[in-house]
């Protein structure tokens, strides 16, 4: 599997949580190239799913938000993340 094919991302509860949280607007993540992700201000216990819900394109900045003193921007998510809440909520 080359750099640019990434393994798909497995939406378990924990990160179907993240994606709730990003979608009511809870959530903030950090300006870098593996953004962390924030949920009411405190740092999410799992970095790891965090890291691969960006990369699996479910969620990115906000569009128009700039960074804060701490180098926080309000997450969004993609129409795929948008999805996959709607996959589950229709389950």
């Amino acid at each position: 599997m080359s750099d640019a094919e990434e393994a798909p991302v497995e939406l378990s509860h924990r990160a179907m949580a993240m994606l709730k949280a990003i979608a009511q607007q809870r959530a903030e993540m950090s300006a870098s190239c593996e953004p962390d992700l924030f949920i009411d201000g405190f740092a999410c216990c799992d970095q790891m799913t965090a890291h691969a819900l960006a990369r699996g394109g479910y969620v990115r900045p906000a569009a128009g938000a700039t960074a804060a003193g701490i180098g926080r921007i309000r997450a969004e998510l993609t129409e795929a993340g948008v999805a996959a809440l709607a996959v589950t909520a229709a389950a």
